[in-house]
């Protein structure tokens, strides 16, 4: 392409961009009379190929050029929204802050930022078309959800870069970065788990809250849908398909915790835990067929969906494993790690999965004693939820999870080991 097609190229795509941006613009105002708006398609089109020309000038003369252009549009757009503002009292500045984007989007495309510049003027134009849906949310939001995101945040975007990344202590097993890592990780997911039954609602039924209540918390789940089914024990084969959906969520999330800690994990995990995930989810389906017209109540969500001291002490619980691992491995082997992994995953996947696939990277132990242990500690997760809903929600539903907990246990265990 020759410097002057890919030059008019360039321009023709600021000018699209700005069109893109005042499609909407121009449809949000389309009902307002002739020389009411201040800026439509039209504006925004030409604003986007003023963006490029100026562009296209400051590298032919000055660069200067580009700042003094930007000024000239912000202060024409200062002086329009002004007026309309005095006029109809809308002080909302959205339309002027995307005007001044869309400057910038064609300055971007002629600096061959083409694919950035579309990428940002596609966000930009469903922000400013979703205004209500926005809105709606905010009012949604309570403030220990709020305060749960910023948490997020506060653990992942600040903390986690200022941590070292070499490792300490016996065998050099303890690396900070890589611990607090995990633990953004699983409170990623949790946080994830939370608000999509928080946003979509319960009404959505057992298959969604049952399967977003398992990445959230399944041992949590399958108390509540224990205790459910002590006072409603008519409900218990629909109670017992959420128990099974949650716990079958488990599986995706040891593989994710596999794959992205150690890659090589991956091929060795899949095929069991897909096997025992299936053997949960079918017959769940099942029992949501055929007890279809069932009303029964639904997983109440936590009081808050990420807490720092839960942080703190899942991440004091992988240091505690992974000391333990290496102890266990100088006295006992392979043998030491197979018992810490059915004691601590017992009552905790998250911590074990993660611990186990660190060192994993290690010379601690092979990958396939590895794998092993991750099979024992999701296994005896399971017996663990197995025997919540045998002691506290009854006979009945102990039945039917248990059942299928066996089942993935046999068709797991023997692909595991046959392969």
């Amino acid at each position: 392409m020759s410097g002057h097609t890919e030059t008019a190229m360039q321009l023709l795509v600021a000018l699209l961009l700005g069109a893109l941006v005042g499609l909407q613009r121009g449809w949000v105002v389309r009902e307002q009379l002739p020389g009411t708006r201040v800026a439509g398609i039209r504006t925004h089109a030409l604003t986007g190929l003023t963006g490029g020309i100026a562009t296209l000038l400051a590298m032919q003369l000055t660069i200067w050029l580009l700042p003094v252009f930007l000024l000239i549009v912000a202060a024409m757009a200062i002086a329009g929204y002004r007026a309309q503002a005095v006029s109809t009292q809308n002080f909302s500045i959205t339309g002027m802050v995307g005007l001044l984007l869309t400057f910038c989007f064609g300055a971007l495309a002629m600096a061959g930022e083409t694919v950035t510049a579309a990428m940002a003027a596609v966000v930009t134009t469903m922000i400013l078309d979703n205004k209500q849906e926005i809105h709606n949310a905010l009012r949604k939001l309570q403030e220990h959800e709020l305060d749960a995101a910023l948490k997020l945040l506060l653990i992942s975007v600040v903390m986690l870069p200022l941590l070292p990344r070499q490792g300490i202590g016996p065998g050099e097993v303890i690396n900070l970065y890589e611990i607090w890592w995990m633990v953004v990780l699983i409170a990623s997911v949790s946080f994830i788990g939370y608000f999509s039954v928080r946003i979509a609602g319960p009404e959505k039924g057992l298959l969604f809250t049952g399967f977003f209540g398992g990445l959230s918390s399944s041992t949590a789940t399958t108390l509540h849908f224990s205790r459910l089914a002590r006072s409603v024990p008519q409900s218990s084969s629909l109670l017992a398909a959420g128990i099974l959906l949650a716990c079958g969520t488990m599986f995706p999330r040891v593989l994710l915790y596999g794959y992205l800690i150690n890659p090589a994990l991956l091929s060795l995990l899949l095929w069991p835990m897909l096997v025992m995930m299936l053997a949960l989810y079918l017959p769940a389906a099942l029992m949501l067929y055929r007890y279809r017209g069932v009303a029964v109540e639904h997983p109440a969500l936590a009081s808050n969906p990420l807490e720092l001291r839960s942080a703190m002490i899942l991440g004091a619980l992988v240091v505690m494993i992974l000391l333990l691992a290496e102890w266990l491995r100088e006295g006992m082997g392979d043998q030491g790690m197979y018992l810490l992994a059915a004691v601590s995953g017992v009552t905790d996947i998250d911590a074990i999965t993660l611990s186990l696939a660190r060192l994993s990277l290690t010379d601690a132990f092979n990958t396939e004693a590895i794998v092993v242990g991750i099979f024992i500690a999701a296994n005896m997760n399971n017996l663990f939820k197995t025997l919540l809903a045998f002691s506290i929600g009854k006979a009945a539903l102990g039945i039917k999870v248990g059942g299928a907990m066996l089942l993935a246990l046999l068709l797991g265990g023997g692909l595991l080991f046959w392969s």
